[in-house]
């Protein structure tokens, strides 16, 4: 917050004089991400250095339906664009392509999952893992480097926070998973994405919905808006948010308790917005987009798996027009809890009550393919 005293500061006083700081030259603006920029704003950069804004549409496609990383392979680039390119991407020039390296990867015995530890230009790593089921493909991408929600059972919330991720490094994410799903099923394109990975999504919300109008839009990656997940700790403002800008993506809401105690044992961000708050919300939710919530649910025996956790569930969620997924905890060594065997009772509760209620498809967990596993390993 700026001081008051600030804003009665003239501007002799708050700016020196050029001839206090002789010699000194003002800092050159620090490069951007042409995957950061929107495509508007490639329109208004390209008018800027006098070329006409129609080559943003050739320029958008090659950097969001291609994935192009070489622009210089582009021949059919208009010659205005290839200047303007020759004199303003690269390194040392004003812009940049976020193209994430690959430290670590690992595979799953059944050949369905690919995880990828993918280091940025900070050198701060993050995690993408690319799934595969019954004629489809999913990614899975992180929204920050590690994450500030803590909840005990994520290796990500015990690794802490350290910083959003730019819109530009969450789109690289997608792009890259694509890139090796061309190579190894060049039959297959990819469907879905989830934003279950490293970081909480509404904790970065415009940086995550600026990426999404990228990965949606029709004349770039084009994942329908329907096919992409924001999977939320219950964010309450960014929940309403969501539904007051009419954002077309699923909401899952990790809710994991069914009394404060319950979920405050395992999710400390119920301590800022509580039960009552975070269901008043996803009814409100569902009440301007009139779109079900996902809730998510991971069994931890002895926890939240029993029977009358599940009545108590199913009363919270009363008149919520919601689908359970089922999730059995991921282990982590940073978590002494274990998966429930009592899912299936658990499951009966809930359909009993009259709620759809899956179990998830376990994917990857030969090769610790839940969020921020890879990281920590990596790290220890």
């Amino acid at each position: 917050m700026i001081p008051k005293t600030l804003h009665h500061q003239s501007s002799e006083s708050c700016c020196p004089a050029r001839d206090e700081q002789p010699g000194i030259a003002p800092a050159p603006p620090s490069p951007r991400s042409l995957h950061d920029l929107g495509f508007a704003e490639i329109e208004d950069e390209l008018r800027a250095a006098s070329v006409s804004a129609h080559h943003a549409k050739a320029l958008w496609r090659a950097l969001h339906h291609d994935g192009e990383l070489d622009l210089t392979r582009r021949d059919h680039f208009s010659p205005p664009l290839k200047r303007w390119l020759h004199a303003s991407v690269g390194e040392d020039k004003a812009f940049f392509l976020d193209a994430p390296e690959v430290v670590d990867e690992s595979h799953s015995s059944d050949g369905l999952t690919r995880k990828f530890l993918l280091r940025l230009r900070d050198g701060q790593a993050i995690e993408t893992v690319l799934m595969g089921y019954d004629g489809r493909h999913t990614a899975c991408v992180s929204t920050q480097v590690g994450c500030a929600m803590g909840c005990v059972f994520c290796a990500t919330g015990q690794m802490g926070f350290v910083r959003h991720l730019r819109p530009g490094e969450i789109i690289a994410q997608v792009l890259h998973a694509r890139r090796v799903l061309q190579v190894t099923h060049p039959d297959r394109r990819l469907r879905n994405l989830v934003l279950m990975g490293m970081g909480e999504p509404l904790h970065n919300y415009d940086s995550v919905m600026q990426a999404l109008d990228a990965i949606s839009s029709v004349r770039g990656i084009n994942i329908g808006p329907s096919r992409i997940s924001i999977s939320t700790v219950g964010i309450v403002p960014g929940i309403l948010r969501l539904a007051a800008d009419a954002r077309p993506y699923r909401l899952a809401v990790s809710l994991h308790g069914s009394t404060e105690a319950e979920r405050a044992a395992l999710m400390p961000v119920s301590a800022r917005w509580d039960l009552s708050a975070l269901l008043a919300a996803c009814r409100t939710y569902g009440t301007i987009t009139g779109r079900r919530i996902f809730i998510e649910w991971t069994l931890i025996a002895g926890r939240n798996d029993s029977p009358a956790t599940a009545k108590r569930l199913a009363d919270l969620l009363h008149g919520l027009d919601a689908h359970i997924n089922l999730i059995p905890l991921n282990p982590t060594s940073g978590f002494a809890g274990t998966a429930s065997t009592a899912g299936h009772a658990f499951q009966r509760t809930l359909q009993a009550a009259g709620f759809p209620c899956t179990f998830r498809q376990r994917r990857g967990i030969d090769v610790a393919a839940g969020c921020g596993q890879l990281q920590t390993a990596r790290g220890k």
